[in-house]
């Protein structure tokens, strides 16, 4: 009777261990995941291309920041953090809204929790630099 719960718990471990559901990795990330985010979100001020229109043109993001993709820019200004709670704020915030499952980046040998979605619109801006 003592391997009844072992047998019920290696049960359950093994059918927890079988899931296909697993949560996305950095690898899993990619600027067409972005691009479908893009144009179902940001082509009503940015354009389908990026090129602008309402809003600024965002394909020259890296020469304006001295020939480097500004990705901490991008990501804060996506996120909206900063315009928390401010009345005339044009750009909405995303992250408030939710940005997808968080995906463990690794910088300098630090794990940062990032919203999957947030990675993947920056790197569909990354490839629309001029």
């Amino acid at each position: 009777m003592r391997l009844a719960p072992l047998m019920l718990a290696t049960s359950f471990l093994l059918t927890a261990c079988q899931t296909n559901d697993r949560l996305p990795t950095e690898a899993d990330i990619d600027a067409s995941r972005g691009k479908a985010l893009f144009a179902a979100s940001c082509t009503g001020c940015h354009d389908d291309d990026g090129s602008g229109g309402i809003g600024p043109d965002l394909t020259g993001l890296s020469a304006r920041a001295g020939g480097t993709f500004p990705e901490d820019y991008v990501m804060a200004t996506i996120d909206g953090l900063d315009r928390h709670g401010d009345p005339e704020a044009v750009m909405p915030e995303f992250g408030a809204q939710g940005l997808g499952d968080t995906v463990i980046v690794e910088h300098d040998g630090l794990g940062t929790p990032v919203p999957a979605d947030l990675l993947a619109l920056t790197a569909f801006l990354r490839s629309i630099q001029d």
